[in-house]
């Protein structure tokens, strides 16, 4: 960032997908963000820190790395207020702790708006969003959405890709299948600007989500087979899709062609710890769909 000559752009080191390498790079920039006697950077490479652990479930070496976090800023420093609330909020959402994390994003909305750091207060308003339910969580995105499209700010609008599809999941779970169809068009587009073939491929498998929602089952199988080829080509690991293919020809009488793509979605989905916790029973359904009769 501008304001820190000479030291890394930490933000660029993210790697969702591997938060524990992420952490790793960022543990490996404090010895100098120490010895740079700059406290803000200090203090916003800590939430980040806490960000990737929280990632991992580690909720409370997240809390302790918020904690020194918390005892560097001071009333000047805005952003790393903004930035610590963000992360403690998103700590005690992620901990089934959604109560605690509301004023917290809320808070950080609201400094975020003042500052002028619409980035920031676009993650606030999506993150409230997530905490939301219903038409409050519709009116979030839609603040998030209205800012991020107002920016001027080119870090501000990429978000327009993830709130076009938390806003498409809102409508979906509320069986609001036309609208939220639309919205992960939106969102396949932005995905595309940005020319990332991951977010690209997450977008697909959401349009393709909504069309079997919509009955258009044929249509939906279509793209998530293509899908698969795409993703095992490109070695990804293609759990989700696998779920969708088996959902699509159960949904179309196939169950025996169904069962083997149930099996595979379960080997690979019941490793992920947050399904594994926050839906036994998905992954127990799939499970038994996989099942040989035989067996």
């Amino acid at each position: 960032m501008s304001d820190w000559p000479g030291l890394p752009t930490f933000d660029d080191l993210w790697d969702y997908d591997h938060p524990d390498q992420t952490e790793a790079r960022f543990c490996d920039l404090l010895p100098d963000a120490q010895g740079s006697g700059n406290t803000g950077y200090l203090a916003e490479l800590l939430t980040q820190i806490a960000r990737a652990q929280g990632l991992q479930r580690k909720f409370d070496e997240a809390h302790e790395t918020l904690n020194e976090a918390e005892s560097l800023i001071s009333d000047d420093l805005v952003r790393a207020q903004i930035r610590l609330l963000l992360e403690r909020g998103r700590v005690y959402n992620s901990s089934g702790a959604p109560d605690r994390a509301r004023p917290l994003f809320t808070r950080a909305w609201e400094l975020a708006r003042q500052a002028g750091e619409d980035f920031y207060a676009v993650d606030a308003a999506h993150m409230l969003g997530i905490v939301e339910k219903g038409e409050t969580s519709t009116g979030w995105n839609r603040r998030a959405l209205e800012v991020a499209e107002a920016s001027a700010q080119p870090r501000a609008r990429r978000w327009l890709g993830s709130l076009y599809n938390n806003l498409g999941w809102t409508y979906h779970d509320m069986g609001e299948y036309e609208q939220a169809l639309e919205l992960f068009g939106k969102a396949l587009e932005a995905r595309r600007e940005e020319g990332k073939p991951g977010p690209i491929r997450i977008a697909r498998w959401c349009v393709a989500r909504a069309t079997r929602s919509l009955g258009r089952v044929e249509e939906a199988l279509a793209m998530q087979r293509a899908l698969l080829a795409e993703e095992e080509q490109a070695g990804e690991e293609p759990g989700f899709t696998l779920e969708e293919i088996g959902e699509c020809l159960l949904a179309l009488g196939e169950a025996e062609e169904a069962r083997p793509y149930f099996a595979r979605a379960y080997a690979a989905l019941s490793k992920d710890p947050w399904l594994a916790e926050g839906e036994p029973e998905r992954l127990e359904r799939l499970r038994r769909l996989g099942e040989d009769e035989e067996s």
